[in-house]
């Protein structure tokens, strides 16, 4: 099992009195401070950092920077946010939207992929740009929601009585004010069909300082359960604040589950993913999915063969119960649902 001894930054963390505003404004958006920070020779990594951060940009806020090795260039969370030179290389398949989600927008920041689901893109901003992301050229300018587009939204989830879940999402829905989702929630939560409100976000984990009260307060309000889907790829994201703004949600009445993605050099052997549906669940959360890499341009240095990735879940169905292992699934454009991945080698 991974063993992590905490560094001198972690153990002064709890002194940080932050908001999680001026947290998420002070994160790390250069290549060159993201290596200098980590004690890294700029000269070996600052021109294939240069490069992808051209292409998409460098965004990393300090609580997640404060759990990295410094001086480890394989650092797992280190992998999944510094740019390299390979993302400015092309591979045969991989496209700019890989989910075909620009064929699924049914109005303005609301996207249909699945009969009962709907997903709502409530900002385009991310509290952190990871590498291998599935929107990283996603046209988030074309779906920003004016009042009127609002009115739509509601409008079309009226007149759509099989759809009972939506799920906000964005870039990461709670980038927004805590006013603004709330005023969401609010008229989701008024149409009749609907059951349940999901979120997913990387916030809570990033910067764990985005579990405030006013979160806490338009959380517990909904008529109808609250779901916060969280995604985690490494049991190192996960600290002693993490967990404590987990505990709070949960306290909220808040369901949490994680999704997770299989990325090379990050979570791809099985003692890694035991190790994180454990610190799941220590944290009170429950694994969820494991999703096959999608072929996004720019991240294929991240793809892990289908094989492999099953191969790792039968590991993990023999190390832990089944409520621990996460569903191994794709998502195939133009399905009614995420494909699982057959298990039978």
């Amino acid at each position: 099992m991974i063993q992590r001894t905490p560094t001198a930054i972690e153990a002064h963390r709890a002194e940080d009195t932050r908001t999680w505003q001026q947290l998420l404004s002070s994160s790390v958006t250069s290549p060159q401070a993201l290596l200098e920070r980590l004690e890294l020779t700029p000269e070996r990594w600052l021109n294939g950092a240069r490069s992808g951060h051209a292409l998409f940009p460098v965004r990393v806020p300090e609580p997640f920077l404060n759990r990295m090795r410094k001086g480890d260039p394989d650092d797992p969370l280190l992998r999944q946010v510094l740019p390299l030179t390979a993302e400015s290389e092309t591979a045969d398949g991989y496209v700019r939207d890989p989910l075909a989600e620009s064929g699924a927008i049914q109005t303005t920041g609301l996207i249909r992929k699945y009969r009962s689901r709907a997903l709502l893109m409530v900002t385009g901003q991310c509290a952190i740009n990871c590498r291998y992301c599935f929107r990283r050229h996603f046209p988030y300018e074309d779906q920003r929601l004016s009042p009127s587009d609002r009115n739509q939204v509601i409008e079309t989830l009226i007149s759509s009585p099989e759809i009972n879940e939506v799920i906000l999402s964005g870039g990461d829905p709670l980038v927004a004010s805590d006013r603004l989702l709330a005023e969401w929630a609010d008229s989701i939560t008024r149409v009749p069909h609907i059951k349940r409100l999901r979120l997913h976000t990387r916030l809570p984990v990033v910067i764990p300082q985005r579990v405030c009260d006013a979160l806490l307060d338009w959380v517990k309000n909904p008529p109808v359960p609250v779901v916060m889907v969280l995604h985690i790829n490494h049991p190192a994201e996960i600290d002693a604040d993490v967990r404590a703004a987990l505990g709070r949600l949960a306290d909220a009445g808040v369901t949490l589950l994680n999704q997770s993605v299989i990325l090379r050099g990050v979570n791809d052997t099985a003692d890694v993913l035991e190790s994180l549906s454990e610190a799941l669940f220590a944290a009170g959360v429950l694994p969820y999915y494991l999703h096959a890499f999608d072929p996004v341009r720019g991240a294929h240095h991240f793809d892990v063969p289908d094989e492999q990735a099953q191969s790792l879940i039968q590991q993990l169905l023999v190390r832990l119960p089944g409520f621990l292992v996460p569903r191994l699934v794709r998502e195939v454009p133009g399905e009614q649902s995420k494909t699982p991945l057959n298990l039978h080698l």
